[in-house]
């Protein structure tokens, strides 16, 4: 499905951010203190956005990035990440305290088990380095869950058919979302796991949300 999607990937992560994804991600590399000459991870990379931004920043940055879709990494090599790696990230091909910060762009609720994905970026962060987390959620609103899953699934509906005459093509967004957590409980998760200072910042009633999280 990824390598379906691959090509339009961007197109459609702006399209269902209202334009504000580049933004958020700007926000992301804001509120994170990284060295002069970070080494960062970014999983589930798609076509290495966070790659790209964490370069521009910080001019003697490492960035590689992680996506288990081979044709992602083909279009961030075309788009100049140097350091591509296709893995799991549930099996991080990485030792322990690799990296200062690993930065995770729509990622975690498409990971076939969430603990295992966040122990793993634990275990390859070093001490005091940090997460960073762009991502939907479902609402903390009972109420607002099914009108916000509804709406997902009306855009992936619409845009599947006008890019690819296929309506399901992007309604995997929803159904990624319906046995995924809150903003709250992903805090709560990364206390659990290891985590200090974590932050959030909301958006679309809970809908999307950023975390920083600073590893012990």
């Amino acid at each position: 499905m990824f390598s379906t999607v691959a090509p339009r990937y961007d197109f459609i992560t702006r399209t269902f951010s209202y334009g504000m994804d580049r933004h958020w991600k700007r926000t992301c590399l804001d509120r994170v203190n990284l060295p002069n000459r970070p080494v960062v991870l970014d999983l589930a990379s798609g076509t290495g956005d966070f790659s790209l931004m964490v370069r521009q920043r910080y001019p003697g940055a490492c960035a590689v990035a992680v996506d288990i879709t081979e044709r992602m990494l083909q279009l961030a090599r075309g788009r100049g990440v140097r350091h591509t790696v296709c893995g799991d990230a549930g099996m991080l091909p990485f030792p322990d305290h690799s990296f200062d910060c690993v930065f995770v762009g729509y990622g975690l609720r498409n990971f076939p088990s969430l603990d295992v994905a966040v122990s793993e970026i634990e275990r390859v962060t070093r001490p005091g380095g940090s997460l960073v987390s762009l991502d939907f959620f479902l609402p903390s609103n009972a109420l607002l869950r099914p009108l916000y899953l509804a709406y997902l699934y009306a855009q992936g509906t619409f845009w599947g058919l006008v890019l690819h005459g296929r309506p399901r093509v992007y309604t995997y967004i929803p159904d990624s979302l319906r046995t995924f957590v809150s903003i709250d409980d992903f805090s709560s998760l990364l206390q659990r796991t290891g985590y200090r200072q974590v932050d959030t910042r909301r958006y679309i009633l809970g809908g999307i949300g950023l975390h920083w999280a600073v590893k012990d």
